[in-house]
């Protein structure tokens, strides 16, 4: 949630923001509902401050009076409709408030200065490139493909058990997931993340503290007792400090932890309704820090570097991609997609996102700081560390042999196993 003094005293500056995110005209809609009403509250507050100050007066002239003996009627009756009309400029003001709030919950990050200006992904920025691929569709058969070969994939079963969009993996390739979600873990516990084991099932307040709702809530999965299946660990994470006032010598604070993902949002079509690379359900080891905000930026890159990492350790090639204004998520003010080569489509797909969120969230859960004397807001960023399913696509393609899988040699002890046969 964006804090409502930033359109108060610049709404040309949040006008723009919405400009350069190319939002919805719905969105410019809301904004300037939210300048209406934010308006209209001032006015009436100024009114309030007035009839308090009148109210203190006819106060002391009551007093004055009856120390001289003389009539306070009139006083009094004023008094009485001075102190009723306060009352219902706090109702009004109350209201006017909740308006604000609701409405602020649909209007998105402002981008940082720094973002390139675009529409769409095309307008995004490659700023680093590691590893060279070695491997194209011409020289490998495509984990799609792999699946026919096998009953190490089955996407078959996947859809009798639930529905379209649900694999079942087995044998050494549950094995291979298995050991790419503990290798990543260990990992990012080295770096100084914490490993957290969270709930997958939260709130509709802990939904809203990180943005998924209310203007997600048609990609979410909904169950009873007020309760929605987490899209991404990012949620449970974020909101382990919500209405809590941190210790701004613990910064950052890292957290790390494994969770399956539950989206209902089905993306793209073409190559990405084959195979593996986007799943109603997917399992992924997410990064999440709270930070000071005037070192979150410097954070981000740390942060991009430690999920980097995973795809260097794998010997998997991949670039580092910012985000421009028209494809940033909701709730980031400056985000880089890492994206790993995958040879059966000749061409990098996003693995990781890695966004710094500044105060959004934190204004949205109620999560402060305190700096000197006073409570701040701190600054969330996430990222994914990695996206295991996609991890797994990137090894079987990249590390294919004429039907045999190479194991990664980071990934062997944990295999306890080189090779995978198909």
């Amino acid at each position: 949630m964006i804090d409502v003094h930033l359109i108060r005293n610049n709404p040309a500056a949040l006008e723009e923001a919405l400009q350069k995110r190319h939002s919805h005209e719905d969105l410019h809609v809301i904004l300037q509902k939210v300048i209406e009403f934010d308006n209209e509250w001032r006015k009436i507050k100024k009114e309030e401050e007035e009839l308090r100050a009148e109210r203190n007066k006819l106060g002391a002239e009551v007093s004055a009076k009856k120390k001289e003996g003389e009539n306070t009627d009139k006083e009094i009756k004023r008094s009485g409709e001075v102190s009723a009309r306060i009352k219902d400029i706090s109702v009004e003001t109350d209201t006017l408030q909740e308006k604000i709030k609701e409405l602020l919950l649909y209007i998105p990050n402002p981008p940082h200065e720094s973002v390139p200006v675009g529409a769409n992904e095309k307008s995004n920025k490659e700023i680093r490139k590691l590893g060279e691929p070695k491997k194209s569709s011409s020289d490998i058969i495509s984990h799609y493909d792999l699946a026919q070969h096998s009953d190490l994939i089955d996407f078959e079963r996947g859809v009798k058990l639930a529905c379209h969009r649900f694999t079942v993996l087995s044998g050494d390739l549950a094995k291979l997931q298995r050991a790419i979600t503990n290798f990543m873990l260990s990992v990012h516990v080295s770096r100084g993340y914490r490993e957290i084991a969270p709930p997958y099932l939260v709130n509709t307040k802990t939904m809203t503290g990180t943005g998924q709702l209310p203007k997600f809530e048609e990609d979410l999965y909904h169950c009873s007792d007020d309760l929605w299946l987490i899209p991404t660990a990012e949620v449970p994470l974020t909101n382990l400090y919500a209405d809590e006032i941190l210790n701004e010598s613990n910064f950052p604070i890292k957290l790390t932890a494994f969770t399956p993902c539950f989206r209902r949002e089905a993306g793209a079509y073409g190559k990405d309704i084959r195979g593996l690379i986007r799943h109603h359900q997917f399992d992924k080891v997410e990064l999440v820090k709270f930070t000071h905000p005037n070192t979150s930026y410097q954070e981000l890159e740390s942060l991009t570097k430690d999920a980097e990492r995973i795809l260097e350790l794998l010997e998997l090639p991949y670039r580092v991609v910012e985000l421009c204004t028209g494809d940033l998520g909701f709730a980031s003010a400056k985000t880089y997609d890492i994206e790993v080569w995958l040879p059966s489509q000749n061409c990098y797909r996003e693995i990781s996102s890695c966004s710094n969120c500044t105060d959004f969230q934190a204004r949205r859960a109620n999560i402060k700081f305190r700096g000197g004397t006073s409570l701040e807001f701190v600054h969330t960023l996430n990222g994914s560390g990695l996206a295991v399913g996609r991890t797994l696509i990137a090894i079987l393609e990249n590390f294919q042999e004429d039907k045999t899988i190479v194991v990664p040699k980071v990934l062997q002890d944990f295999m306890g196993q080189e090779t995978i046969e198909f």
